[in-house]
């Protein structure tokens, strides 16, 4: 018979506990629960443990493990004594346990809230960060299991650990006695653990892609024996490109003598390897790869990039046959771009990597590319390299990555490579579909506070190949979060590339004020017409006749860039006829030279069929690094910068490129070429609004404290709720006295079910009153004749009583009530909803058809700042409503915003609030009033983003 220390029935098996995690060095690690069958791994390891290593975790030598404490360290009850175990090819590299104490340090059971808790790390894999994974994930299940504090104990000698500890971001309390450093911190994620959390995050995730974009060797498995074929062509490609690494050809079915495939040395297995291999490229049938997968983790390679496809897009049976993959390819440590990939490309010196179909090595650059279809990354590496039709010229890719179903590494994982890459100044990413929009919104931010980030992002379903978490949010919604996080949406691949261009190019404008200048009276007119649509601000434009010189556009140019009300320029051009009139190349220089004396400013040319004009304008440089040149009145010399991160108040120029026909001396920046006025201001409007969003990124405000908030009352209000059911739209009491906790005063009203009752009630809140029929078809439908307003005495109260009845029907079916006037206003909305995927968004607009019929509707990620509220009123087409629209009185925008961040504070303070609607909410000249509120609790759903770090499941 088993004893209760031997059962591990307290709890099931917690199986949402396992977890993959990526470590510092860019490798992945599987988190999992320590179980009664895992005795032989656990000896296993504690071999490979050196002697200095136990004596830390034991306080003595301790050189092997007694059947007593294998049994102890397998056998947990899950709630008091927890093992988790990092494993990776399924045997365990690390390990760590909790045992719950009481006040005097012996075991106990809850409600003590206290643990002690221990490591041990095999020495082979000490400083790649997997302690400080598993003391994430030991903290959670203790948070889970009602522990809020750990006790640990250290020799002072013991460094790394005392370090794993300290640097985790908790509170804590560190003491030393008898010869022991002993420490204990509070398991409540603090901002500073958070943001511990989220810096190990980014450094390992962008580890883990540069792994795969920068290795120092590479194996094409699937290579034909014979020209063609997609494995023959990937490796042609590698080959051509000319990586400096060393390259393999792989096939299970060369010939025993074959030595060489085109030059490359051939092998049938990667085993068969006698070097280290960086980066597989697998490209054979679906049913091969689990064992090409096996024999890549067995050798030791780092990452794969799986051109395969037969996948998840195929169907059921693809998509399980994704998830082995997947789960197969962690287990080993080695993260895929796949499958069903085109291949990823990086164009560094020292790099030189094209893994991809793509023929052609792009031309070197400042702009990272991301994909999910192969085929929109060959259009848009077309359009970036070519030159003639579209947006002419040529602009360079840093790094190129087309992830297909993108099971493993996603945008999100390429994003946090491209943050602090210094090769990338610009971001374009074509994305089909979100993942996990929390994150990405979260990572976005971060990045757009550095660099450009544009996005087309997919309007339709998600391609059958991607996991996709659902969200209720519509495609707007989502489009005005990403905006908000200072991503630059547009909507075509053409728009991608418009921006794009332009961003790597030039510097931020400084504002919204356009100088047009050009030598067609039409086109600048057309130009300033689409400013004016764009919301620009553009001057009447400046005509030089069909007859302008190049020195005419050069002196044009420059008074226009010397003027200090003008924020940039564009520049249109038809082609001229006559002896005086300027060659493609003159005119280029022209403008170029006259760009160069003011380069804090931005130039955009609008070419009606002048092809040469335009690769004249970028033949001169490439998107290389540029840098600060010395501006007339600044002293000093010039040092690197990015184009994009150059602000309006910054003087700037490149340097002359080595391969340039440029004189020397002159200004190699490139100057965009449009073919078209729309396209051109179009990409200039992206610009102004993205320099504005940086600058105000850059004081984000605040989220403001009100004293008479009461987060405990509502909180124990909110769990009496809930204690009813598990997700339920209270009743009216019930929301008003939780909203009132809030500082949220809702007009009462009261139900009038029969003519007396309504009298009785006009009489309990005073006259004038108003009558409102709230059955569903007629609620906040004024329009349809269901509200009667000021009835200032009993007689007009049942005369409205009977006229609505006999319009509509009975009382029962038009639940009428009487609710107290409110001081006239502007009607609007406030809604709040937490989303699955996006997390809690704020949303606002004017109440009835505006917000109904024509979706003018603004939104904020919860929580919002004082600036954010500021912004939200005034983001709404209809706001000029509020702000006195043709004569009529402006009202009370404070009170509303501050309305606005009440709400924010109450689902922010308590998540089980997934649901708030405010309607209507009357904005007076002096005050709000709000007439009508619903509310639901539910369960919070799960915050992933407050977790452990943890990659997506499979």
């Amino acid at each position: 018979m088993q004893s209760p220390a031997d059962r591990q029935d307290r709890h099931e098996y917690p199986a949402h506990w396992e977890a993959d995690v990526v470590l510092r060095d860019g490798g992945t690690a599987r988190i999992r629960p320590i179980t009664v069958d895992d005795a032989d791994r656990l000896v296993s390891f504690y071999e490979q443990v050196s002697d200095e290593s136990k004596y830390y975790r034991f306080f003595a030598p301790y050189p092997r493990l007694s059947a007593k404490d294998v049994h102890r360290f397998t056998h947990h009850d899950f709630v008091d004594r927890v093992g988790l175990a990092a494993t990776i090819g399924g045997e365990f590299i690390a390990t760590v346990r909790y045992d719950r104490i009481g006040a005097d340090g012996l075991p106990a059971s809850a409600p003590a809230d206290e643990a002690e808790v221990a490591f041990l790390v095999q020495d082979a894999h000490q400083g790649r960060g997997v302690a400080s994974a598993l003391l994430e994930h030991i903290a959670a299940v203790a948070r889970e299991r009602g522990i809020r504090r750990f006790a640990a104990e250290v020799l002072p000698a013991n460094n790394k650990m005392i370090k794993v500890f300290t640097d985790a971001g908790y509170t804590q309390k560190r003491s030393f006695e008898d010869g022991v450093v002993r420490l204990e911190f509070d398991l409540e994620p603090t901002d500073r653990s958070l943001a511990v959390q989220r810096a190990r995050e980014q450094r390992a995730e962008a580890r883990s892609v540069r792994r795969l974009l920068a290795p120092g060797s590479v194996a094409v498995v699937g290579v034909g024996r014979t020209p063609g074929g997609v494995g023959r062509s990937v490796l042609g490609n590698i080959r051509e490109a000319g990586h400096p690494g060393r390259l393999y050809a792989v096939n299970k079915a060369f010939p025993e003598d074959l030595k060489d495939v085109d030059g490359v040395p051939a092998h049938r297995s990667v085993r068969d390897i006698e070097g280290p291999v960086d980066l597989a490229v697998v490209a054979v049938p679906a049913e091969h790869v689990p064992a090409v997968v096996s024999e890549c983790g067995e050798h030791g390679v780092q990452g794969l990039v799986v051109l395969s496809a037969g996948y998840a897009e195929s169907g059921p049976e693809g998509r399980e046959r994704q998830r082995a993959l997947v789960q197969l390819a962690r287990a080993y440590g080695m993260r895929i771009i796949g499958p069903n990939a085109f291949g990823v490309i990086n164009t560094a010196p020292d790099v030189l990597l094209n893994a991809s179909l793509a023929p052609e090595m792009p031309r070197p650059g400042r702009i990272g590319l991301f994909t999910q279809s192969g085929a929109i990354g060959i259009a848009l590496l077309s359009r970036l390299h070519r030159r003639g039709g579209g947006v002419t010229g040529v602009t360079g890719v840093s790094t190129f990555v087309s992830a297909g179903n993108r099971a493993d590494v996603s945008g999100n994982d390429v994003l946090q490579y491209w943050y602090d890459d210094p090769e990338t100044d610009v971001v374009l990413m074509y994305l089909e579909s979100i993942g996990n929009p929390r994150k990405f919104t979260r990572l976005a931010r971060r990045t757009a506070a550095a660099k450009p980030l544009v996005v087309v992002q997919g309007v339709g379903s998600a391609p059958q190949g991607h996991a996709v978490r659902a969200t209720r949010l519509p495609h707007a919604t989502v489009s005005a979060l990403l905006r908000q996080a200072g991503v630059i949406r547009v909507d075509t691949i053409t728009e991608l590339v418009d921006a794009g261009l332009l961003l790597a190019r030039q510097p931020l404008p400084a504002g919204p004020r356009v100088a047009i200048v050009g030598n067609s009276e039409s086109l600048g007119v057309l130009t300033y017409d689409r400013c004016l649509a764009e919301g620009l601000r553009p001057s009447p434009p400046l005509d030089l006749t069909t007859g302008a010189t190049a020195e005419d556009f050069h002196r044009a140019l420059s008074r226009a860039l010397a003027d200090e009300t003008c924020d940039a320029v564009v520049v249109t051009a038809i082609p001229a006829i006559g002896e005086g009139s300027p060659g493609d190349a003159e005119l280029a220089e022209a403008l170029r030279s006259a760009a160069a004396a003011v380069p804090g400013k931005p130039v955009l040319v609008v070419h009606v069929e002048l092809g040469g004009l335009a690769e004249a304008l970028s033949a001169a440089a490439s998107t290389s690094p540029q840098a600060l040149a010395k501006a007339p009145g600044v002293e000093g010399g010039a040092h690197p910068f990015h184009p994009a991160d150059r602000l309006p108040t910054e003087a700037a120029a490149a340097p002359e490129s080595p391969e340039s026909p440029t004189p020397e001396g002159a200004d190699s920046r490139l100057i965009p070429a449009y073919p078209a006025a729309e396209r051109a201001v179009r990409a200039l409007a992206e610009a102004v609004k993205y320099g504005q969003w940086r600058r105000e990124a850059a004081d984000p405000g605040k989220v403001p404290e009100y004293d008479d908030i009461d987060e405990k009352g509502a909180a124990e209000l909110i769990g009496g709720l809930l204690e009813r059911g598990q997700g339920l739209t209270i009743g009216q009491a019930e929301t008003c006295e939780l909203l009132e906790k809030y500082g949220i005063h809702v007009r009462r009203a009261l139900a009038a079910p029969t003519p007396d009752a309504a009298a009785e009630a006009a009489r309990a809140l005073g006259y004038p009153v108003a009558l409102k029929a709230t059955a569903p078809h007629l609620r906040h439908r004024a329009d349809l004749g269901g509200v009667r307003l000021d009835l200032a005495d009993e007689e007009q109260l049942r005369r409205a009583y009977a006229e609505l009845t006999e319009l509509f029907g009975p009382p029962e079916e038009l639940r009428p009530v009487v609710q107290g006037m409110a001081p006239r206003g502007v009607d609007t909305v406030v809604r709040a909803v937490i989303d699955p995927a996006a997390g809690a968004v704020l949303s606002f607009g004017l109440a009835g058809a505006a917000s109904q019929l024509l979706g003018d509707m603004a939104h904020r990620l919860i929580p919002v700042t004082d600036r954010e509220a500021t912004s939200l009123v005034r983001s709404i087409r209809t706001a000029p409503l509020l702000f006195g629209w043709r004569g009529s009185t402006p009202v009370d925008t404070p009170a509303l915003e501050e309305l606005l961040l009440r709400v924010s504070r109450l689902v922010d303070d308590h998540p089980e609030v997934v649901a708030v609607t405010l309607e209507p909410v009357v904005v007076a000249q002096h005050g709000v009033s709000v007439l009508g509120a619903t509310l639901r609790l539910a369960p919070p759903p799960a915050r992933d983003d407050l977790g452990p770090r943890t990659l997506p499941a499979y």
